[in-house]
């Protein structure tokens, strides 16, 4: 499956360019020329790698940036800033919002050649970390004192949608215990509701657990299970 992009610039001519660079290197290219549209779908649809261009009507590149930051899909996405000013404080300003790299302005071939070869081992990472593999088990959430049964139906290296009955809210934090195939262990990551999907359906993000549960996790998506 092709890694997917999205440029953002308020120049057609750039969105062109990046357009017949990028797409013949084996990636699937969307570009926006409205960053306030752009902000609303990255709010809600995954993508492999960002470009944003500094100065844009308002959200500009940085306050793009740390919308997507915050965003449930696309928090950990890398992310290539455009810009012509390359100077430190304009770099640093970047860097705090969010930035992963910069790409200088004129854009040419080369350099946009260049920075997506970079990015490709990055963006295949958070690929794999959002790749979910059907799985059907009984998870026991524990929350404090009182703990409810889910059933999963998928899970990834970094989260699990679950299917309950019971009552939850976004951001609600809880220890989960589960057994996955061919594994012995019973996992215990701990996350958070991230996502709620009607009428019962929850998103959870794994925020910590011990490494033995990430191996066995990773195993299982890769069907590579060590006991």
């Amino acid at each position: 499956m092709a890694l997917k992009v999205m440029v953002v610039d308020d120049e057609p001519s750039i969105l062109k360019l990046f357009k017949a660079l990028v797409e013949p290197m084996g990636f699937e290219v969307h570009t926006m020329a409205d960053s306030g549209q752009a902000a609303e779908r990255l709010n809600k649809e995954k993508f492999d790698g960002l470009f944003l261009d500094a100065n844009m009507p308002s959200p500009n590149g940085f306050e793009l940036t740390q919308l997507v930051r915050a965003s449930p899909s696309n928090s950990k996405v890398p992310i290539v800033m455009l810009t012509g000013m390359d100077d430190v404080g304009t770099m640093r300003k970047g860097f705090q919002a969010g930035i992963t790299f910069f790409l200088g302005k004129p854009i040419s071939k080369e350099r946009v050649v260049s920075i997506v070869n970079v990015m490709r081992g990055v963006m295949l990472n958070e690929k794999r970390r959002h790749a979910r593999l059907p799985l059907r088990t009984t998870v026991t959430c524990q929350l404090k004192e009182a703990s409810f049964k889910s059933q999963s139906v998928n899970i990834g290296s970094g989260g699990m949608l679950l299917e309950t009955s019971a009552e939850t809210s976004l951001g609600q934090e809880f220890d989960l215990k589960f057994t996955i195939p061919e594994c012995p262990r019973v996992l215990g990551p701990h996350a958070r509701i991230v996502r709620k999907q009607p009428p019962n359906r929850i998103a959870v993000r794994f925020l910590t657990m011990e490494r033995e549960d990430q191996e066995a996790i990773e195993g299982y998506i890769s069907g590579k299970i060590t006991g």
